[in-house]
Protein backbone atom coordinates (compact mmCIF):
# COMPACT_ATOMS: atom_id res chain seq x y z
CA UNK A 1 0.00 0.00 0.00
CA UNK A 2 2.87 2.38 0.85
CA UNK A 3 4.48 1.73 -2.55
CA UNK A 4 1.20 2.46 -4.33
CA UNK A 5 0.76 5.73 -2.44
CA UNK A 6 4.34 6.73 -3.16
CA UNK A 7 3.96 6.19 -6.91
CA UNK A 8 0.64 8.02 -6.87
CA UNK A 9 2.20 11.00 -5.12
CA UNK A 10 4.90 11.19 -7.80
CA UNK A 11 2.47 11.21 -10.70
CA UNK A 12 -0.34 13.30 -9.29
CA UNK A 13 0.84 15.43 -6.36
CA UNK A 14 2.68 18.72 -6.50
CA UNK A 15 5.31 17.70 -3.97
CA UNK A 16 8.61 17.58 -5.86
CA UNK A 17 10.34 16.31 -2.73
CA UNK A 18 8.66 12.94 -2.97
CA UNK A 19 9.57 12.82 -6.64
CA UNK A 20 13.18 13.41 -5.64
CA UNK A 21 13.05 10.56 -3.12
CA UNK A 22 11.63 8.17 -5.69
CA UNK A 23 14.25 9.23 -8.28
CA UNK A 24 17.14 8.68 -5.87
CA UNK A 25 15.96 5.25 -4.68
CA UNK A 26 15.93 3.90 -8.21
CA UNK A 27 19.23 5.49 -9.22
CA UNK A 28 21.24 5.14 -6.01
CA UNK A 29 24.17 3.51 -7.79
CA UNK A 30 24.63 6.53 -10.05
CA UNK A 31 23.79 9.38 -7.71
CA UNK A 32 25.78 8.59 -4.57
CA UNK A 33 27.74 11.41 -3.02
CA UNK A 34 31.50 11.39 -3.28
CA UNK A 35 31.63 12.04 0.46
CA UNK A 36 33.73 9.61 2.45
CA UNK A 37 30.75 8.31 4.41
CA UNK A 38 28.87 7.30 1.25
CA UNK A 39 25.95 9.69 1.78
CA UNK A 40 24.60 12.19 -0.68
CA UNK A 41 23.24 15.69 -0.11
CA UNK A 42 20.64 17.79 -1.83
CA UNK A 43 23.29 20.12 -3.13
CA UNK A 44 25.54 17.40 -4.62
CA UNK A 45 22.55 15.70 -6.21
CA UNK A 46 21.21 18.90 -7.72
CA UNK A 47 24.60 20.16 -8.86
CA UNK A 48 25.57 16.77 -10.25
CA UNK A 49 22.52 16.75 -12.51
CA UNK A 50 23.08 20.30 -13.69
CA UNK A 51 26.80 19.95 -14.34
CA UNK A 52 26.15 17.11 -16.78
CA UNK A 53 25.08 19.86 -19.21
CA UNK A 54 28.12 22.08 -18.67
CA UNK A 55 31.28 21.90 -20.83
CA UNK A 56 34.45 20.53 -19.39
CA UNK A 57 36.50 23.49 -18.10
CA UNK A 58 39.73 22.03 -19.47
CA UNK A 59 38.63 20.81 -22.91
CA UNK A 60 35.63 23.08 -23.51
CA UNK A 61 33.63 20.05 -24.65
CA UNK A 62 30.53 18.59 -22.95
CA UNK A 63 31.13 15.79 -20.52
CA UNK A 64 30.96 12.28 -21.87
CA UNK A 65 27.60 10.58 -21.31
CA UNK A 66 28.67 8.60 -18.23
CA UNK A 67 30.30 11.45 -16.30
CA UNK A 68 29.14 14.40 -14.28
CA UNK A 69 30.54 16.57 -11.52
CA UNK A 70 29.29 17.27 -7.99
CA UNK A 71 29.95 20.83 -6.88
CA UNK A 72 33.54 21.25 -5.64
CA UNK A 73 34.12 17.54 -5.23
CA UNK A 74 36.13 15.11 -7.31
CA UNK A 75 34.80 13.65 -10.53
CA UNK A 76 32.14 10.95 -10.24
CA UNK A 77 31.70 8.08 -12.64
CA UNK A 78 28.08 7.07 -13.20
CA UNK A 79 26.74 4.02 -15.05
CA UNK A 80 23.67 6.06 -16.03
CA UNK A 81 23.96 7.03 -19.69
CA UNK A 82 22.98 10.46 -20.93
CA UNK A 83 20.06 9.00 -22.87
CA UNK A 84 18.75 7.18 -19.83
CA UNK A 85 19.28 10.21 -17.64
CA UNK A 86 17.37 12.40 -20.07
CA UNK A 87 14.48 9.92 -20.11
CA UNK A 88 14.28 9.89 -16.33
CA UNK A 89 14.49 13.65 -16.11
CA UNK A 90 11.71 13.92 -18.65
CA UNK A 91 9.52 11.59 -16.58
CA UNK A 92 10.29 13.61 -13.47
CA UNK A 93 9.95 17.07 -14.96
CA UNK A 94 9.18 18.70 -11.69
CA UNK A 95 12.50 17.57 -10.25
CA UNK A 96 14.47 18.87 -13.25
CA UNK A 97 12.67 22.21 -13.20
CA UNK A 98 13.39 22.60 -9.50
CA UNK A 99 17.06 21.78 -10.06
CA UNK A 100 17.38 24.35 -12.88
CA UNK A 101 15.77 27.00 -10.73
CA UNK A 102 18.16 26.24 -7.87
CA UNK A 103 21.16 26.54 -10.21
CA UNK A 104 20.72 30.33 -10.26
CA UNK A 105 21.28 30.55 -6.52
CA UNK A 106 24.56 31.42 -4.89
CA UNK A 107 26.76 28.28 -4.69
CA UNK A 108 27.89 29.34 -1.23
CA UNK A 109 24.36 28.73 0.05
CA UNK A 110 24.74 24.94 -0.27
CA UNK A 111 24.65 24.21 3.46
CA UNK A 112 21.52 26.27 3.98
CA UNK A 113 19.92 24.58 0.98
CA UNK A 114 20.70 21.16 2.43
CA UNK A 115 19.17 22.13 5.77
CA UNK A 116 16.11 23.57 4.06
CA UNK A 117 15.79 20.45 1.96
CA UNK A 118 15.95 18.16 5.00
CA UNK A 119 13.39 20.18 6.94
CA UNK A 120 10.94 20.34 4.05
CA UNK A 121 11.42 16.65 3.29
CA UNK A 122 10.71 15.63 6.89
CA UNK A 123 7.56 17.74 6.93
CA UNK A 124 6.33 16.34 3.63
CA UNK A 125 7.16 12.74 4.54
CA UNK A 126 5.47 13.04 7.91
CA UNK A 127 2.36 14.53 6.32
CA UNK A 128 2.22 11.88 3.62
CA UNK A 129 3.13 8.73 5.52
CA UNK A 130 3.15 9.62 9.21
CA UNK A 131 -0.26 8.06 9.82
CA UNK A 132 1.05 4.69 8.68
CA UNK A 133 3.88 4.53 11.20
CA UNK A 134 3.29 2.11 14.04
CA UNK A 135 4.61 2.37 17.57
CA UNK A 136 6.83 -0.34 18.97
CA UNK A 137 4.71 -3.30 20.07
CA UNK A 138 4.72 -4.16 23.77
CA UNK A 139 5.27 -7.91 23.79
CA UNK A 140 6.01 -9.13 27.35
CA UNK A 141 5.20 -12.74 26.35
CA UNK A 142 7.59 -12.76 23.41
CA UNK A 143 9.55 -15.74 24.75
CA UNK A 144 6.44 -17.91 25.03
CA UNK A 145 4.96 -16.48 21.83
CA UNK A 146 8.03 -17.32 19.78
CA UNK A 147 8.07 -20.85 21.16
CA UNK A 148 4.37 -21.36 20.38
CA UNK A 149 4.84 -19.75 16.98
CA UNK A 150 7.59 -22.26 16.27
CA UNK A 151 5.37 -25.15 17.37
CA UNK A 152 2.48 -23.95 15.21
CA UNK A 153 4.79 -23.47 12.25
CA UNK A 154 6.12 -27.02 12.67
CA UNK A 155 2.58 -28.36 12.96
CA UNK A 156 1.37 -26.54 9.85
CA UNK A 157 4.32 -27.63 7.72
CA UNK A 158 4.54 -31.25 8.90
CA UNK A 159 0.93 -32.13 9.73
CA UNK A 160 -1.71 -29.59 8.74
CA UNK A 161 -0.60 -28.73 5.22
CA UNK A 162 0.29 -32.30 4.13
CA UNK A 163 -3.20 -33.37 5.20
CA UNK A 164 -4.66 -30.33 3.43
CA UNK A 165 -2.77 -31.19 0.24
CA UNK A 166 -4.10 -34.75 0.31
CA UNK A 167 -7.60 -33.46 0.96
CA UNK A 168 -7.22 -30.98 -1.89
CA UNK A 169 -6.10 -33.78 -4.21
CA UNK A 170 -9.27 -35.76 -3.42
CA UNK A 171 -11.84 -32.94 -3.24
CA UNK A 172 -11.98 -30.56 -6.23
CA UNK A 173 -11.91 -26.83 -5.71
CA UNK A 174 -15.62 -26.40 -6.42
CA UNK A 175 -16.50 -28.85 -3.67
CA UNK A 176 -14.14 -27.21 -1.19
CA UNK A 177 -15.60 -23.80 -1.95
CA UNK A 178 -19.10 -25.14 -1.39
CA UNK A 179 -18.07 -26.59 1.99
CA UNK A 180 -16.45 -23.29 2.93
CA UNK A 181 -19.66 -21.42 2.06
CA UNK A 182 -21.67 -23.95 4.10
CA UNK A 183 -19.67 -23.34 7.28
CA UNK A 184 -19.68 -19.59 6.69
CA UNK A 185 -23.46 -19.63 6.38
CA UNK A 186 -23.85 -21.57 9.63
CA UNK A 187 -22.10 -18.94 11.75
CA UNK A 188 -24.66 -16.33 10.74
CA UNK A 189 -25.62 -15.74 14.42
CA UNK A 190 -22.09 -14.49 15.16
CA UNK A 191 -22.23 -11.97 12.33
CA UNK A 192 -25.81 -10.96 13.04
CA UNK A 193 -25.31 -10.25 16.76
CA UNK A 194 -22.01 -8.40 16.37
CA UNK A 195 -23.29 -6.23 13.52
CA UNK A 196 -26.27 -5.44 15.73
CA UNK A 197 -24.04 -4.65 18.73
CA UNK A 198 -22.12 -2.18 16.56
CA UNK A 199 -25.41 -0.59 15.44
CA UNK A 200 -24.72 -1.46 11.82
CA UNK A 201 -28.39 -1.85 11.04
CA UNK A 202 -28.07 -2.06 7.27
CA UNK A 203 -25.40 -4.75 7.56
CA UNK A 204 -27.57 -6.65 10.03
CA UNK A 205 -30.49 -6.63 7.61
CA UNK A 206 -28.26 -7.63 4.70
CA UNK A 207 -26.85 -10.54 6.71
CA UNK A 208 -30.38 -11.68 7.52
CA UNK A 209 -31.36 -11.61 3.86
CA UNK A 210 -28.19 -13.48 2.91
CA UNK A 211 -28.83 -16.22 5.45
CA UNK A 212 -32.45 -16.61 4.37
CA UNK A 213 -31.66 -16.80 0.65
CA UNK A 214 -28.59 -19.01 0.95
CA UNK A 215 -30.24 -21.40 3.41
CA UNK A 216 -33.15 -21.98 1.02
CA UNK A 217 -32.30 -21.23 -2.59
CA UNK A 218 -28.61 -21.80 -1.90
CA UNK A 219 -29.24 -25.30 -0.46
CA UNK A 220 -28.15 -24.76 3.16
CA UNK A 221 -25.42 -22.37 2.10
CA UNK A 222 -23.49 -24.62 -0.28
CA UNK A 223 -24.15 -21.95 -2.91
CA UNK A 224 -24.25 -18.18 -2.59
CA UNK A 225 -27.10 -16.84 -4.74
CA UNK A 226 -27.47 -13.92 -2.34
CA UNK A 227 -24.22 -12.51 -3.74
CA UNK A 228 -24.25 -13.81 -7.31
CA UNK A 229 -27.93 -13.00 -7.99
CA UNK A 230 -28.74 -10.11 -5.67
CA UNK A 231 -25.34 -8.57 -4.91
CA UNK A 232 -25.68 -8.98 -1.14
CA UNK A 233 -22.21 -8.93 0.41
CA UNK A 234 -21.21 -10.65 3.64
CA UNK A 235 -20.28 -8.50 6.64
CA UNK A 236 -17.96 -10.55 8.82
CA UNK A 237 -17.94 -9.30 12.38
CA UNK A 238 -16.94 -10.96 15.65
CA UNK A 239 -16.90 -9.93 19.29
CA UNK A 240 -13.28 -8.80 19.09
CA UNK A 241 -14.22 -6.35 16.35
CA UNK A 242 -17.19 -5.21 18.42
CA UNK A 243 -14.94 -4.40 21.39
CA UNK A 244 -12.49 -2.67 19.06
CA UNK A 245 -15.35 -0.68 17.55
CA UNK A 246 -16.00 0.82 20.98
CA UNK A 247 -12.36 1.64 21.60
CA UNK A 248 -11.03 -1.43 23.40
CA UNK A 249 -7.40 -1.92 22.41
CA UNK A 250 -5.93 -5.21 21.34
CA UNK A 251 -3.67 -5.58 24.35
CA UNK A 252 -0.56 -7.72 24.37
CA UNK A 253 0.06 -10.20 21.53
CA UNK A 254 -0.70 -13.86 22.25
CA UNK A 255 0.02 -16.88 20.05
CA UNK A 256 -2.61 -19.58 20.58
CA UNK A 257 -1.95 -23.29 20.02
CA UNK A 258 -3.01 -24.29 16.48
CA UNK A 259 -5.04 -21.06 16.04
CA UNK A 260 -2.00 -18.84 15.61
CA UNK A 261 -1.44 -15.15 16.33
CA UNK A 262 -3.98 -13.15 18.28
CA UNK A 263 -4.09 -10.63 21.11
CA UNK A 264 -5.62 -10.35 24.57
CA UNK A 265 -8.86 -8.74 23.39
CA UNK A 266 -9.51 -11.26 20.62
CA UNK A 267 -8.58 -14.21 22.86
CA UNK A 268 -11.15 -13.10 25.41
CA UNK A 269 -13.68 -12.66 22.58
CA UNK A 270 -13.49 -16.31 21.54
CA UNK A 271 -15.89 -17.32 24.32
CA UNK A 272 -18.80 -15.00 23.37
CA UNK A 273 -18.43 -16.06 19.74
CA UNK A 274 -18.33 -19.70 20.85
CA UNK A 275 -21.68 -19.21 22.55
CA UNK A 276 -23.16 -17.97 19.26
CA UNK A 277 -21.79 -20.77 17.03
CA UNK A 278 -24.49 -23.38 16.31
CA UNK A 279 -21.85 -26.03 15.58
CA UNK A 280 -20.81 -26.08 19.22
CA UNK A 281 -22.93 -28.09 21.59
CA UNK A 282 -24.38 -26.02 24.39
CA UNK A 283 -24.30 -22.73 22.46
CA UNK A 284 -27.44 -20.63 22.43
CA UNK A 285 -28.28 -21.30 18.75
CA UNK A 286 -27.63 -25.04 19.25
CA UNK A 287 -29.94 -25.15 22.23
CA UNK A 288 -32.64 -23.36 20.25
CA UNK A 289 -32.10 -25.76 17.34
CA UNK A 290 -32.62 -28.78 19.55
CA UNK A 291 -35.55 -27.44 21.53
CA UNK A 292 -38.27 -30.09 21.46
CA UNK A 293 -36.47 -32.37 18.99
CA UNK A 294 -32.76 -33.16 18.87
CA UNK A 295 -31.42 -32.20 15.47
CA UNK A 296 -27.70 -31.73 16.07
CA UNK A 297 -26.15 -31.96 19.51
CA UNK A 298 -22.57 -33.14 19.19
CA UNK A 299 -20.49 -34.63 21.95
CA UNK A 300 -16.91 -33.50 22.51
CA UNK A 301 -15.34 -35.82 19.94
CA UNK A 302 -17.93 -35.06 17.26
CA UNK A 303 -17.50 -31.34 17.81
CA UNK A 304 -13.70 -31.68 17.61
CA UNK A 305 -13.98 -33.72 14.40
CA UNK A 306 -16.21 -31.13 12.75
CA UNK A 307 -13.85 -28.33 13.80
CA UNK A 308 -10.81 -30.16 12.42
CA UNK A 309 -12.61 -30.82 9.15
CA UNK A 310 -13.52 -27.14 8.85
CA UNK A 311 -9.91 -26.09 9.42
CA UNK A 312 -8.49 -28.65 6.98
CA UNK A 313 -10.86 -27.37 4.33
CA UNK A 314 -9.72 -23.81 5.07
CA UNK A 315 -6.04 -24.83 5.06
CA UNK A 316 -6.44 -26.24 1.56
CA UNK A 317 -6.79 -22.68 0.22
CA UNK A 318 -3.86 -21.22 2.16
CA UNK A 319 -0.94 -23.62 1.73
CA UNK A 320 0.96 -21.69 -0.95
CA UNK A 321 0.11 -18.33 0.63
CA UNK A 322 1.56 -19.36 3.99
CA UNK A 323 4.68 -20.88 2.46
CA UNK A 324 5.33 -17.76 0.36
CA UNK A 325 5.11 -15.52 3.44
CA UNK A 326 7.31 -17.92 5.39
CA UNK A 327 9.95 -17.89 2.68
CA UNK A 328 10.10 -14.14 2.16
CA UNK A 329 9.84 -12.90 5.76
CA UNK A 330 13.08 -11.91 7.49
CA UNK A 331 11.58 -12.59 10.94
CA UNK A 332 8.48 -14.70 10.42
CA UNK A 333 7.27 -14.23 13.99
CA UNK A 334 7.36 -10.43 13.75
CA UNK A 335 5.84 -10.58 10.29
CA UNK A 336 2.80 -12.54 11.49
CA UNK A 337 2.49 -10.67 14.77
CA UNK A 338 2.48 -7.21 13.21
CA UNK A 339 0.56 -8.28 10.11
CA UNK A 340 -2.21 -9.86 12.19
CA UNK A 341 -2.54 -6.75 14.35
CA UNK A 342 -2.68 -4.43 11.33
CA UNK A 343 -5.25 -6.64 9.61
CA UNK A 344 -7.46 -6.66 12.70
CA UNK A 345 -7.23 -2.88 13.04
CA UNK A 346 -8.27 -2.51 9.41
CA UNK A 347 -11.22 -4.85 9.92
CA UNK A 348 -12.35 -2.80 12.91
CA UNK A 349 -12.16 0.44 10.89
CA UNK A 350 -14.29 -1.07 8.13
Amino acid sequence: MTSIRLISSITSRKHWLLSLLFFVFFNMEGLASPASDGRFTARSLRQGILDSDLPNQQTGRPLVPDQFYASDQDQLISPVSRKKLRLKLKLHGRLYAQAEEASTEDPDDGDSLDEEFEEEFEEEFEEEFGDEETAEVYDPLEGYNRWMHGFNDWFYINVGFPVARGYRWVVPEGGRLAIKRFFHNLIFPVRFVNNLFQLKILNTGEETLRFTINSTVGLLGFFDPAKSWFGLEAHDEDFGQTLGHYGVGGGIPIVLPFLGHSNLRDTFSLYPDYQLDPLHGGSYPNQALNRGTTIYRPDTYQELGVTIFEYVNEYSFRVEEYEAFRKDAIDFYLFLRDGTEQARNQEIKE
